[in-house]
């Protein structure tokens, strides 16, 4: 399959430019050069796509598919971005800055997604309630919610799409995604792999242009049913603000500031190596970054002097740099708030063992890098350890007891996720049981697979995606009573010879 470079909008199955005729380029944040041109949308635009959703769900057979029928596109759109995979790892390569190896392996992730949903289409969603009585029948049944507002982020820009356009295909909605008027090009690609796949017209639309414009009535239009967003904390609160009036659905997942946590009687060389995985991967640009370091204070020399070693190491590049080991971050605007960053961490007292600048080499001139960066002697009091800097930039913390830990761990407002690691397996758990946080590595980080919930605790948002609670999100749960044998109930009995009026 072809798919442009230069793309429109996509309402009710077709293509077609904005109502404004702007423009916008996507630029490679590695050293500028232009990926793609991009019709941006307007507020009139995306009630165009909320009509054709509304449309095609209120009056078309498409939510009474069969889930087999439902399943069978689901499998087709995985065949199809198998059979891509390359041209969507490159594009989203392009729009990221993620070195390929990395945006490869999201690919495979958003196969997994379609394939996992395909499957969980085709399970009973259905079952009987022993009502207690007899002549009765007690039916629960799903329904699909209904259309779906859907707002993704810059990061992960297909991988967080497919795990909320995979289950609302999968239960009969409709849906109207906007992605980051940053990374837009491989959710724009995938409208094409829906018409190929036999998705009907009207099920998928696409809108494009900037949050504040393009997505305004994604939350206040009365047409929209749910609104699922992942993103920032600032305009999830805003997006639930905007909801209420209509009383929509919403499923939030706002990121998070999450604990790393180091006792002294770890594998400190797996503890080591994969801290910096956890917290430098994409250059911090996860939402379940490791960027919070909390280390036994016995081992703290030990371990923090080796992290600082080899953060200074990490080779910085373009995507399809071979040397390189991570990347840029995603705009100039970013970087600008990393930097600030750091400069407060600093003025509040913490200590920098690596990092904290950019790097130097004309190979960087073009791009938005930053070195990986370690601030040691931090307390849960300063800004650095509450803020989610969605950086290279790991703050270290230190404790003497379990107890410790566990209340370091808790102290922020989010609670996404966290890793313990240890080799007292029951210490572990204990860990685990307390630590509010949506998931708990325990000896790894980062892994995460499409069978398993994925959201957060307090902050970091309600809802889950993934998983049979990330299908559920998208479906509307009906009692369906019959009376076997209907009756007169005489709980009002009229007056004998008397007719009620």
């Amino acid at each position: 399959m072809k798919y442009e470079k230069v793309t429109e909008l996509f309402i009710d199955g077709k293509r077609q430019g904005s109502s404004s005729g702007e423009i916008r380029n996507v630029l490679h944040p590695a050293d500028g050069h232009l990926v793609a041109t991009f019709h941006e949308g307007g507020a009139a635009d995306t009630v165009s796509a909320i009509d054709a959703a509304r449309k095609t769900f209120d009056g078309t057979h498409w939510p009474s598919f069969s889930d087999e029928q439902r399943g069978k596109i689901l499998e087709q759109v995985a065949e199809i971005l198998e059979r891509d995979k390359e041209l969507f790892a490159q594009a989203e390569s392009e729009d990221t800055a993620k070195r390929i190896v990395e945006a490869r392996y999201d690919i495979d992730d958003v196969i997994s997604v379609f394939r996992y949903f395909a499957k969980l289409a085709n399970k009973p969603h259905e079952r009987e309630v022993d009502p207690g009585r007899e002549n009765v029948r007690s039916t629960m049944t799903t329904e699909p919610i209904g259309v779906v507002a859907m707002i993704t982020p810059w990061n992960y820009p297909l991988l967080q799409a497919s795990w909320k356009m995979a289950p609302a295909i999968a239960t009969g909605c409709t849906f109207v995604i906007k992605p980051s008027e940053l990374t837009p090009t491989t959710t724009s690609m995938m409208m094409d792999v829906f018409t190929e796949a036999g998705l009907p017209a009207g099920v998928a639309n696409l809108v494009l242009g900037a949050g504040a414009v393009a997505g305004g009535p994604l939350s206040t239009h009365p047409g929209v049913d749910m609104v699922s967003f992942t993103g920032s904390l600032a305009t999830g609160k805003r997006l639930m603000i905007n909801s209420a009036e209509t009383v929509k659905r919403v499923a939030l997942e706002l990121g998070g500031k999450n604990p790393n946590i180091i006792f002294a009687d770890a594998d400190l060389d797996a503890a080591i190596d994969n801290a910096l995985t956890a917290v430098f991967l994409h250059s911090g640009q996860v939402c379940s970054s490791g960027a919070r370091l909390l280390v036994e204070k016995k081992v703290h020399d030990q371990v923090v002097d080796e992290i600082a070693r080899r953060a200074e190491l990490i080779r910085l590049g373009g995507s399809h740099d071979e040397e390189a080991e991570t990347g840029a971050l995603i705009s100039a605007a970013h970087r600008d708030k990393v930097e600030r960053y750091v400069a407060d961490a600093l003025a509040e007292g913490a200590v920098l063992r690596a990092g904290g600048k950019r790097p130097e080499g004309s190979q960087f001139a073009n791009g938005f890098f930053y070195r990986p960066t370690v601030l040691d002697n931090c307390t849960t009091e300063m800004t650095c350890v509450q803020d989610e800097s969605f950086g290279p930039i790991l703050t270290v913390e230190t404790f003497e007891t379990e107890e410790e830990a566990i209340k370091l761990g808790n102290d922020t407002i989010f609670g996404l996720a966290g890793a313990v690691w240890t080799s007292d397996s029951e210490k572990a758990q204990r860990m685990a049981r307390r630590l509010r946080h949506g998931t708990i590595w325990i000896n790894d980080y980062h892994p995460y697979v499409a069978q398993a919930e994925w959201g957060g605790f307090k902050q970091s948002g309600n809802g889950r995606e993934l998983g049979e609670a990330g299908l559920a999100e998208y479906q509307e749960h009906k009692h369906i009573w019959q009376n076997l044998a209907p009756a007169p109930s005489e709980w009002f009995t009229p007056t004998k010879g008397q007719v009620n009026v």
